[in-house]
């Protein structure tokens, strides 16, 4: 959505919150603030969390038209997006999962300290991707930054589907229980001191693909992202109609900095690797 466009802030509370793993904290959000949230249509709809800088306060309702006319640009929310690990129209509850890594970055050390009773505002909920029942089969591939929708994605497989879903993450002990309806489990990838990515990287470049019928979803780092958007789209003939691909994050860069340089980075990729060889067999 462009800048500066009106947007509806939406409002909720925390329930409740648990720790799922050493490196990962579940939220739950409530309240009638929730009330006509549209999440469901996809699998990896997300929120854009919204954040308060460090002394600023803003009046509430929050209206994002009033805080750009009359604060300065750093006094802004800052946005943090993640995505909706399950929503439940029913009791109006909204289940976002957090990588944390000690004091590292915003949303994470906000979400291992925030109590029930807090408000959060966010914008959303965006999405566009969902497991297609047509496809012959479905590759799931990501870091801990594209677990949460890796199992909402594994969850909302149709029964009968061919899957291989590949999660990379610190070690064992970051494991989660996840399955499709017909009960297949994700691969766990442990990067112990590998670089970010290079477990991922070999599994599915050295995945046998059943078909050439497949429908994939790889998110997570950029770095890796990029070599597996290359591989799947140069040497495996993935046209891009069947990919849902982008880079979560990219290292070295902080949020800001890779949302501002996300646009012309992907555009970049695309034009590299824009005519696809046809596919293995």
């Amino acid at each position: 959505m462009a800048e500066g466009r009106a947007r509806t802030v939406g409002t909720a509370v925390v329930v409740r919150t648990e720790r799922l793993s050493p490196h990962m904290v579940r939220l739950v959000l409530g309240g009638d603030g929730l009330a006509g949230f549209g999440a469901g249509a996809h699998s990896d709809h997300y929120v854009k969390l919204l954040f308060e800088p460090e002394g600023v306060r803003y009046a509430e309702p929050w209206d994002l038209d009033v805080i750009r006319a009359t604060q300065r640009r750093e006094a802004w929310p800052r946005q943090r997006a993640y995505t909706v690990r399950a929503w439940d129209p029913a009791r109006l509850e909204l289940t976002l999962d957090f990588v944390v890594h000690g004091d590292e970055g915003l949303a994470g050390p906000w979400a291992a300290r925030v109590q029930p009773g807090e408000l959060v505002h966010f914008l959303g909920p965006g999405g566009g991707y969902c497991p297609d029942p047509r496809a012959d089969w479905h590759l799931l591939a990501g870091d801990e930054s594209a677990l949460p929708a890796i199992a909402a994605s594994m969850e909302r497989m149709p029964r009968g589907a061919r899957v291989h879903a590949f999660i990379e993450v610190e070690g064992p002990e970051d494991e989660q229980d996840i399955r499709t309806p017909d009960g297949i489990t994700p691969v766990w990838l442990h990067r112990g001191d590998r670089p970010v990515g290079a477990a991922l990287l070999e599994a599915v470049t050295t995945l046998h693909f059943p078909s050439a019928d497949v429908h994939a979803f790889v998110h997570g780092e950029a770095g890796f992202v990029k070599e597996l958007r290359r591989h799947l789209r140069l040497e495996r003939g993935v046209s891009r109609d069947r990919l849902s691909i982008s880079g979560y994050w990219r290292l070295g860069e902080t949020d800001e900095g890779w949302r501002a340089m996300k646009r012309d980075w992907n555009a970049t990729v695309e034009a590299e690797q824009d005519v696809p060889t046809p596919a293995a067999a």
